[in-house]
């Protein structure tokens, strides 16, 4: 055969081996894929799961070679999708973490898209559909599945035995012990930890559990009183930092920052759950309407579903409840029979009957309400709060009249 004619069909050869050959893999002709998540997990969370991930078989398979996290303050979740979806290269694919109020949220305004891949499917009959009462897979209206959560979390605080004993403070017991005119008489030191409710949505989750358990007028002025006895933070993470510390002597937090607490400084931390009521949550993960590798993205939720994935929630610094009970079965879950320990305590606790389509109705108003009447004027209604609980505590008084005040406060 003439060489003019062999060189250019070996040229075309080459072409088409060379394309056949990129089209291996899990992104459109074997491109490698950078998964968008937006997410409520802190850097330590992020980094193990980079890390672990990234060197998976599944990551492999799907030609997942990047995480790009979005750590973003869930108030701003819903424009940042829709800004991001008409940003190409930058769309959204997995949100995870911030707990199901916010994820229903997402549902409403038309965010989240079913999760439907083999891969999920495979570890799916692994996770609880419902514990203690709340949902950990959520379908929706057309019977698909939106959400499935990654976690469990019960919500209580975290006290310092030492500090406690310096201050003279009883160990609190329930939610309402936290509004106790007896926490007032460190004040102007706080003796208690909050997160703003614009901050935190673990913290804004506690808020609605009092809400839910005494009704809105008897939970406000629990939390008002709370929120008056305490320090009030940026984020949840620095109320069990300072927990720790000893900056005060119960912090409210959930239920993985008190176990981190009592890793950290174990003769002195103790997480607990608060006799009036608690809930389980799932924290959910879902798929987003705007991802344009729905099937890598699909492949991630497996992963972090999966036996495999849950170990991140084993690591020390981590010390999260697991949804997916099989990982207690792995080296990692069987190092840590103190994390099985709480997981088995959790699935025993005294939880309330929560609503989450109610707490879902209120969660802007109650959110910058709190901010309103007690973070605002947070100095004011400590001065007066601690000059009311002192007239009280030196018989000043009466309970009644007290009562009465904290009406006009609250």
């Amino acid at each position: 055969m003439n060489k003019r004619i062999l060189w250019p069909l070996l040229v075309v050869s080459l072409l088409i081996l060379s394309s056949l050959a990129g089209c291996v893999g899990g992104g459109k002709q074997g491109e490698e894929i950078t998964l968008v998540v937006l997410t409520r997990h802190d850097t330590t969370i992020q980094m193990k799961v980079r890390q672990a991930f990234l060197s998976s078989d599944i990551a492999k398979k799907y030609n997942i070679v990047d995480i790009k996290w979005l750590p973003i303050d869930p108030s701003q979740w819903i424009d940042t999708i829709r800004a991001l979806a008409t940003k190409p290269g930058r769309e959204v694919d997995v949100a995870w973490g911030g707990g199901p109020t916010l994820f229903d949220m997402l549902i409403m305004e038309g965010l989240l898209v079913p999760i439907t891949s083999e891969e999920v499917m495979k570890v799916l009959p692994d996770i609880p559909k419902e514990i203690s009462g709340s949902s950990m897979v959520r379908v929706g209206k057309e019977g698909n599945i939106l959400w499935i959560a990654a976690a469990i979390a019960s919500f209580g605080f975290t006290i310092n035995k030492q500090r406690l004993a310096d201050y003279g403070l009883p160990t609190p017991n329930a939610w309402k012990d936290l509004a106790s005119p007896d926490f007032a008489i460190t004040l102007p030191t706080p003796s208690v930890g909050v997160a703003d409710a614009t901050k935190s949505t673990s913290n804004t989750r506690m808020y609605e559990i009092i809400v839910q358990a005494y009704g809105w007028v008897e939970g406000w002025k629990i939390i008002t009183l709370m929120g008056a006895n305490a320090r009030i933070y940026d984020e949840s993470g620095l109320v069990r930092d300072a927990a720790i510390r000893g900056d005060v002597a119960v912090g409210i937090t959930i239920d993985f920052y008190g176990y981190t607490a009592q890793l950290q400084n174990p003769e002195q931390c103790e997480y607990r759950l608060p006799m009036d009521g608690t809930i389980v949550n799932g924290d959910p993960i879902a798929l987003v309407y705007s991802s344009k590798h729905p099937e890598a993205a699909q492949a991630f939720i497996a992963w972090v579903l999966s036996p495999e994935g849950q170990t991140i929630w084993m690591h020390p610094n981590i010390n999260r409840m697991p949804v997916n009970p099989k990982v207690f079965e792995t080296l990692e879950g069987q190092e840590r029979p103190d994390l099985k320990r709480a997981y088995d305590e959790t699935l025993k606790a005294a939880v309330i009957k929560f609503s989450d389509e109610l707490a879902l109705s209120y969660e802007e108003a109650l959110r910058w309400f709190f901010y309103a009447t007690i973070t605002r004027p947070h100095g004011k209604l400590q001065e007066v709060w601690k000059e009311l609980a002192l007239a009280y505590l030196t018989g000043k008084i009466t309970e009644e009249q007290l009562n009465n005040l904290i009406d006009d406060l609250a």
